[in-house]
């Protein structure tokens, strides 16, 4: 009877080894977690690109024009990729979501101005820039005043549809100089010209219909 008793208790102590094993790797990755978050990492990582993309706008020769076209693709990389492995990996915090979308807005203000700064805009090109960095000023205050009384502000698909089409104008603007493209200059320039009015008529639908949610918050 003691020797069937056994093989019973040294299983049952294996099992109990085995529980404690998995206990202390679940307290390992949640430590883990919690000290690195990769995606509040790489909304740094597009904040802290800004300076350099915009160095290189000091420099002639065509480049650097390439340089800062390839820093502002990554940029957009890790806002895509920080905004799904927060989801992914139930990362999610206040952090992320405070910061992610001012980094975009950063990002894109920053470029527009080194771009009017630089005339790669061009005349027609002003126009629908400001209208975008407005209607970006207009939203972030209508956000905090929304956050200070606790009501979300969701981003549209109208919304998404206007960042891609600033992501695309953008780095075709920031190569559209003359001579930093080849024969491909004007294409690019006409091209990104269009996608920035796009942007900017999508900015205008969007940044009305977030006004429009939120203009019933305001009064007393």
């Amino acid at each position: 009877m003691v020797q069937e008793n056994q093989p019973q208790k040294g299983k049952k102590k294996i099992s109990q080894h085995i529980e404690r094993v998995k206990k202390t790797v679940d307290k390992v990755n949640t430590a883990v977690e919690k000290k690195v978050n990769i995606p509040n990492l790489l909304t740094r990582i597009r904040i802290w690109a800004i300076p350099l993309i915009v160095a290189t706008f000091f420099f002639s020769h065509p480049a650097w024009a390439w340089v800062s076209v390839v820093l502002f693709i990554l940029a957009g990389i890790t806002d895509y990729m920080d905004g799904y492995l927060a989801r992914h990996w139930n990362q999610l915090s206040r952090f992320g979501r405070v910061l992610d979308p001012i980094a975009d807005k950063l990002l894109v203000g920053a470029l527009l101005l080194m771009m009017a700064y630089t005339r790669r805009l061009g005349y027609c090109g002003i126009i629908p820039a400001v209208i975008i960095m407005c209607r970006e000023i207009l939203v972030s205050g209508l956000r905090e005043f929304l956050a200070e009384i606790k009501v979300g502000c969701p981003v549209t698909k109208l919304a998404k549809w206007k960042t891609t089409c600033q992501m695309v104008a953008l780095p075709m603007l920031m190569v559209s100089e003359k001579g930093f493209a080849g024969n491909l200059t004007e294409f690019w320039k006409i091209m990104g010209s269009i996608f920035l009015w796009g942007a900017a008529v999508l900015t205008v639908m969007t940044g009305y219909d977030y006004w429009r949610s939120g203009r019933k918050y305001m009064d007393d």
